[in-house]
């Protein structure tokens, strides 16, 4: 058996480490994974050689490389007790990717009547986020082509979703004049901003060990991020008077949700 310890200068969340995932599971000889997020580097227990791990990883286009590579004798101690540990794991992303589709339905909805396409768009972030959490937990159990289907679907809905946003966010550039309406911005922004601070707190509360879990964090803090931008453009749009922050805000997220929808996209055809 050998350890390997990858370099992924492109991973930097934890869709990035379940498209991964889900591309090493067809390749053979495969022990044990694990991630560090915040060092962007996968460290994989295998019986092939390990050209073979990184030829599939660099299908992803995630800028992979081999920082190490060794004999090993045993998995590591953490590797033990799985089964248990995804129990509680599912657990915890079954109420995260519940509070992000539920705040998608909201921000869509109210994204529309607000005429804002930062909150749509932020709204398609949350529904990204319930894609890479679903593709992870529905598909458990099946087979290999089931999952790059699921895949296949998914990236191409998104896809869809973010170009039709981006088109629309372009329109508004050149022919809208109506301004967004700041005060719906602003105070759902707010809503969606406490929700992931609750995801994150109920993460950073978890006794778990798994990488995904303290990455999900980065990516929820993520998410808080964008939420603030959407505040500061409804601020904006409010002392401006202009509708150029909302779209400049919305454009970035539809950019930003268009590269993870490709990603899936490219996963499920490789």
């Amino acid at each position: 058996m050998r350890k390997t310890r990858f370099k992924i200068a492109k991973m930097d969340c934890p869709s990035e480490e379940r498209l991964i995932r889900m591309r090493l599971e067809g390749v053979e000889g495969i022990r044990y994974l694990s991630f560090d997020i915040a060092a962007r580097e996968m460290t994989a227990y295998h019986e092939n050689q390990s050209a073979v791990l990184l030829a599939a990883l660099d299908t992803l286009d995630f800028g992979s490389s081999i920082a190490a590579d060794e004999a090993a004798d045993s998995l590591p101690p953490e590797a033990a007790g799985r089964d248990e540990e995804n129990l509680q794991e599912r657990g915890l992303l079954y109420r995260v990717l519940a509070v992000n589709f539920v705040f998608f339905l909201l921000e869509c909805g109210v994204g529309l009547l607000a005429g804002s396409m930062g909150l749509l768009a932020d709204s398609l972030d949350m529904l990204a986020d319930s894609f890479v959490y679903l593709l992870a937990l529905l598909a458990v159990g099946a087979g290999a082509l089931a999952k790059k289907r699921v895949a296949l679907a998914a990236g191409v809905f998104q896809f869809g979703l973010a170009f039709v946003g981006l088109s629309e966010t372009l329109y508004r550039f050149f022919g809208w004049e109506m301004l967004p309406d700041f005060r719906l911005m602003i105070a759902v922004s707010l809503l969606a901003l406490c929700a992931n601070a609750w995801c994150l707190h109920i993460l950073n509360r978890s006794r778990s060990r798994e990488s995904h879990i303290r990455a999900s964090m980065i990516f929820t803090s993520n998410d808080i991020i964008i939420n603030l931008g959407v505040v500061a453009a409804g601020i904006l749009t409010w002392m401006s008077a202009s509708r150029y922050p909302d779209l400049v805000v919305g454009a970035a997220v539809f950019v930003l949700v268009c590269a993870g929808a490709w990603r899936i996209v490219r996963l499920a055809k490789g």
